[in-house]
């Protein structure tokens, strides 16, 4: 049923590990599509109480595939599927009842990051970093990075960090409240299986409704937001500035925006 998204039950708690390991989990189409749909099937699995989202080897995931941006950028109407997909992963993911824990084993970048700070709870290996660096590639982070990171760290903050896309060690994310707990790699397997244990444990009517309580407001917050940003998303897929990341990207080289592209080139 699913290519990019590995299922496996622990107990009555179901794991789902993105599985491009070799791209460091990168969101690719395939994916992409498979994360719109995911929350929503885990949502009606009979034999789990608690979800666990993780990626496969050394990431969380590390965004957006670069074939895939490229491809992206190349054909903007391909945009409205990924427009309708990106909406459908953040609301499945508020919809969804069951608690959702995010295990951050390796770096959360841009719709990694997103989707793990829109989990429930949130553990993350503590030599690792989350960043959302939309703005590096010339795009909005219009996939729900605009809703999450002021819910959770303030607005002065959020801004800042969306608009310089600036890696955050997991240990300073804990401790600003971006993320629950940062914690050493070998111990991460153990700390989030004791603490999805323990949810299994509680009344769970309680703990999925009281999950439910305190997303109506966010649910609320995304609805009059998402629209916008995705919006705003797709006008920079079709920017010079992004398309100029992309090249740098494939060339390893710094981007040169805007007016100083100009120059460069004058």
């Amino acid at each position: 049923m699913y290519k990019a998204i590995e299922w496996r039950h622990d107990g009555r708690t179901l794991y789902l590990t993105m599985n491009r390991p070799a791209s460091l989990n990168a969101v690719d189409a395939d994916l992409h599509t498979e994360l719109a749909r995911v929350f929503a099937d885990a949502a009606q699995d009979e034999a789990s109480d608690v979800i666990v989202l993780t990626g496969a080897g050394r990431a969380f995931c590390a965004g957006g595939d670069l074939a895939w941006q490229q491809q992206a950028a190349d054909d903007p109407d391909s945009f409205e599927q990924t427009a309708v997909e990106a909406k459908q992963i953040i609301f499945s993911i508020l919809d969804c009842e069951k608690p959702i824990i995010a295990k951050v084993n390796g770096p959360a970048v841009g719709l990694g990051c997103t989707m793990a700070l829109f989990c429930d709870v949130i553990f993350a290996n503590e030599d690792t970093f989350l960043s959302d660096p939309h703005v590096s590639v010339g795009m909005v982070a219009g996939d729900g990075g605009a809703v999450i990171w002021p819910q959770l760290i303030g607005y002065a903050r959020a801004k800042e960090y969306l608009m310089t896309g600036d890696r955050i060690p997991a240990r300073k994310a804990a401790e600003m409240g971006l993320i629950n707990h940062a914690v050493p790699a070998a111990a991460l397997d153990a700390a989030v299986s004791d603490f999805a244990r323990r949810l299994e444990r509680s009344a769970i009517k309680a703990v999925r409704w009281s999950k439910v309580s305190v997303n109506i407001g966010l649910k609320q917050l995304a609805h009059t937001i998402m629209d916008s940003s995705i919006a705003y998303e797709a006008l920079t897929n079709v920017s010079a500035d992004h398309r100029e990341a992309l090249a740098a990207l494939r060339e390893k080289r710094a981007p040169v925006f805007g007016p100083q592209r100009a120059k460069t080139h004058g």
